[in-house]
């Protein structure tokens, strides 16, 4: 009897983003790796630091250094570019990699030469690049945590600080391909991308076309092309010799570009900033479900952001804002994005940003509280919160869990289940149910996520306990079958009155809802941002300072300084 053959085994393509790259451990504790995508070879060489990158994440203030290599080059041409040039003492001092990249070619797989390669190169390097709290030797592990599932392995990158680095053909290349917008998969979907500062050496020809809103840097260019930069750059740097490091810092660090519009930093450090790392032990606490769940302890990383002499002795206490970024992003990202830094500089605030929060709980920030008490002189009756989508919700866990520790609150951008902490779990042992927290709520009119109680039941039930809690006399029965008929079409009522104010930066207008409680204070703003997505705004941030500053909580009770803006008009 002949037995039929088994069936052949179905061939089961790996995408790029399942491969962890091969990691070559060298002796000075760098590292190097190289993996092939569909249009272009990556080799990272990732210098080695000392800046605790494991528990402070550098990587939304680093740039992403991307060499496009004008010629094939081994390992060790490679390091020794990087070591040469500068580039990688950037990297080193970011906790950060320097990229090299080569073409393929879409017949063979090999590299070719740069007027043979895909205009798709850098779309490609940009949706397969992430900043993450979960990285190592260059690139990114990305872990979801609600499916806890691997999304995937990444080059670590700020795409948003993107220097690209060409010479000779490849500085061609990027001429002809990336000197324009272009769409592309960015920080949170689809996006207009373009490079932070482009660094072009020798290029063969002046080229086509140049958008207005790219940094470029000439490096032993003609006079004719360095004239078309002249006119067509807002921002441009003509140089007869390179200078990588000199020009990075003077030139291109303060440039970046968040979903499209190029924007400057302010350079806060310049103007008496002061911007320290701290490392706390706590204890973990037993609702802890994070990576450190069941550990006796674990380290929690934060950064303090205040301004020189301001806790010189015989200085009065100040107050203190306890910073959360999103879930996708880190203290740098939170502090600078979305403006905070800045805020904490103009109004003499100190403020705290906590580093991968999703692995700590609540009742561990306020341990961390403590320890912060002990370093800084912190005016105990003016202490805030406020976060940013995952960081929102964490503030959310404040008002649940720690009412009496806070004097006011700015969750933005997020709201979990009236009961469930930053996990998505019950909290355990009850939560606040009569506790008074002045409360700043914003979102984005145009979010994707269940951030405004038109868009999800649960937000509706958050607005209500918000309201409850601080004894609102608003009657918040609305129904989310009955959106269509609201007379407020985000929140379902209207505020007691209203107040709206214009972001220029953004041609946005944020519209605020305020309630009165029961002794005629406003202890609720409910806020929204016109033709705001999933984001956080500094225009929206000064006005949440402004609410919350008001606040002060003496003897477990808060306590109101009324301030003009607020009052009814």
């Amino acid at each position: 009897m002949t037995l039929p053959e088994p069936p052949k085994k179905k061939e089961i393509k790996m995408e790029y983003k399942e491969i962890e790259p091969i990691v070559k451990k060298l002796s000075d504790k760098s590292a190097f790796w190289q993996k092939d995508y569909k249009t272009f070879r990556v080799c990272v060489y990732k210098p080695f630091s000392s800046l605790n990158g494991n528990i402070l994440n550098y990587g939304f203030m680093a740039p992403y250094l991307v060499v496009f290599a004008e010629n094939d080059l081994c390992e060790s041409e490679m390091i020794d570019f990087a070591q040469k040039t500068g580039l990688a003492q950037i990297a080193k001092s970011f906790d950060s990699s320097v990229v090299f990249v080569r073409p393929l070619s879409l017949i063979d797989g090999k590299t070719c030469d740069w007027e043979m390669a895909s205009g798709e190169i850098l779309g490609e390097l940009i949706s397969n690049s992430r900043i993450h709290q979960y990285y190592k030797d260059g690139y990114v592990v990305a872990n979801n945590r609600f499916t806890k599932s691997l999304d995937g392995y990444f080059i670590r990158g700020a795409i948003f600080r993107l220097c690209l680095f060409g010479c000779g053909k490849s500085a061609d290349f990027i001429a002809k391909n990336y000197l324009t917008r272009f769409e592309g998969d960015g920080l949170w979907g689809r996006s207009d991308l373009a490079p932070a500062t482009c660094f072009l050496e020798n290029l063969s020809v002046v080229p086509e076309n140049c958008a207005n809103d790219i940094p470029v840097v000439s490096y032993k260019n003609s006079d004719k092309i360095n004239d078309f930069f002249a006119e067509k750059c807002h921002y441009f740097l003509k140089k007869d010799d390179v200078d990588f490091v000199g020009d990075f810092y003077s030139f291109a660090k303060k440039f970046r570009r968040m979903n499209g519009p190029l924007q400057i930093d302010k350079d806060l450090e310049k103007d008496g900033l002061v911007i320290k790392p701290h490392i706390f032990t706590v204890k973990t606490s037993e609702d802890n479900l994070g990576d450190d769940k069941g550990t006796g302890n674990h380290k929690i990383g934060c950064f303090a952001f205040f301004n020189k002499g301001l806790f010189d002795e015989g200085k009065k206490a100040v107050p203190l804002v306890l910073g959360f970024h999103g879930g996708g992003d880190s203290c740098f990202f939170f502090a600078t994005m979305a403006g905070w830094a800045n805020i904490a500089h103009n109004n003499n605030f100190l403020l705290v940003t906590v580093e991968n929060h999703l692995n700590s709980t609540a009742t561990e920030m306020i341990e961390v509280i403590e320890e912060l008490k002990k370093i800084y002189n912190i005016d105990e009756t003016k202490i805030y919160s406020t976060g940013f989508s995952m960081g929102g919700c964490k503030t959310w866990d404040f008002v649940q869990e720690y009412p009496e520790v806070f004097a006011a609150v700015a969750p933005m951008d997020a709201t979990f289940d009236v009961g469930q902490n930053v996990y998505g779990q019950e909290v355990v042992g009850g939560i606040n149910e009569d506790v008074s927290v002045p409360i700043f709520y914003a979102g984005g009119e145009t979010t994707p996520l269940p951030e405004l109680p038109f868009q999800a039941q649960k937000c509706l039930d958050r607005m209500a306990y918000a309201l409850k809690i601080n004894k609102a006399t608003a009657k918040y029965d609305v129904k989310l079958e009955d959106a269509a008929n609201w007379k407020n079409k985000i929140w379902g009522i209207d505020g007691d009155y209203r107040l709206q104010s214009y972001d220029d930066s953004r041609n946005a207008t944020l519209t605020m809802e305020l309630f009165k409680n029961q002794n005629g204070d406003v202890y609720n703003i409910f806020a929204s941002i016109s033709d705001q997505g999933h984001d956080c705004r500094e225009h929206t941030c000064q006005h949440a300072w402004e609410f919350m500053n008001q606040f002060s909580r003496v003897s477990g009770e808060v306590k109101m300084q009324k301030s003009e803006k607020f009052l009814e008009q």
